[in-house]
């Protein structure tokens, strides 16, 4: 009994003799099976092959990665707090050496996760640290492929954690989509963790978003006034996507509006008014 790994998705399963038939995330359209067919790996096979990286973003704040990239590439931050360290997002893999390093700053008092493409191998990760909470949006619960006790499902529009930390949902590229306030960040300037639910681009000036990245689908201009419109009541300098070195350092809060005001252009939208109230503040 194995709980298989999706090679393309990175997602863990519960324990079966033999791997399931289909990843229903990787079948979605928000992703995709690769031409290749279906493929799956375990826990020991990736650890033989595979290793944690970790690296400083900020003061109070690590990543933490993996190497070789596997999967959709995306790394973890760990956000240190006086009243209990979070794991915002998760990846496929969780080693002895990463779990000892993170007991000796702390632990952790809970996980926190954007969308289901990066639920990973939250379960792992829980029971690692004792069983803490893993925290997800109640509108993405049909995709947890491995349920557990520590899954715990919340619902409305925010839930304020402790020591300044906020899940805001922002919808959008799935219905619960979340992203972390943490009002400490950026030397207290305030800093939004965001994942792919906000998309650092490579230009690292703006933000984008869609319904499904590698198929290219973009989302509708109610959901990008929706996005804007939940973050508007945060304070926030500093916005760090969902891998290494997409990280929006200074202005965030401004580069989210003007990105959703030339998406809505580019769709076609000329009525952005959704984004007035944040943009007369600039």
């Amino acid at each position: 009994m194995l709980n298989f790994i999706c090679v393309t998705c990175g997602t863990q399963y519960g324990e079966s003799p033999q791997p399931p038939e289909r990843c229903p995330i990787c079948t979605d359209q928000r992703q995709y099976v690769g031409p290749h067919g279906q493929q799956w790996t375990s826990p020991d096979q990736l650890r033989a092959t595979h290793h944690i990286t970790v690296g400083a973003e900020e003061a109070k704040l690590n990543g933490i990665g993996m190497a070789p990239e596997f999967a959709i590439g995306q790394r973890a931050l760990l956000v240190l707090s006086e009243k209990g360290n979070v794991l915002w997002d998760c990846i496929p893999l969780i080693e002895d050496g990463i779990a000892a390093m993170i007991q000796g700053i702390g632990g952790l008092s809970a996980i926190a996760i954007s969308h289901p493409h990066f639920y990973s191998s939250m379960v792992d990760w829980s029971r690692a640290f004792g069983n803490v909470p893993v925290y997800l949006h109640a509108a993405d619960k049909k995709w947890v492929m491995r349920p557990d006790p520590a899954i715990q499902f919340w619902e409305g529009d925010t839930k304020v954690l402790h020591d300044g930390l906020t899940l805001i949902r922002c919808g959008g590229h799935f219905d619960g989509g979340t992203v972390l306030h943490w009002a400490d960040g950026n030397e207290g300037r305030g800093a939004l963790l965001t994942g792919d639910i906000i998309a650092v681009t490579p230009d690292l000036h703006h933000v984008s978003f869609m319904f499904s990245y590698p198929d290219l689908i973009p989302l509708p201009a109610e959901k990008i006034h929706h996005i804007v419109k939940a973050v508007e009541p945060f304070a926030f300098n500093r916005i760090y996507g969902g891998w290494w070195g997409r990280v929006i350092r200074e202005d965030a809060k401004a580069a989210v509006v003007r990105s959703a005001e030339r998406y809505l252009r580019a769709i076609g939208v000329k009525d952005d008014s959704a984004c007035e109230s944040e943009r007369t503040k600039r």
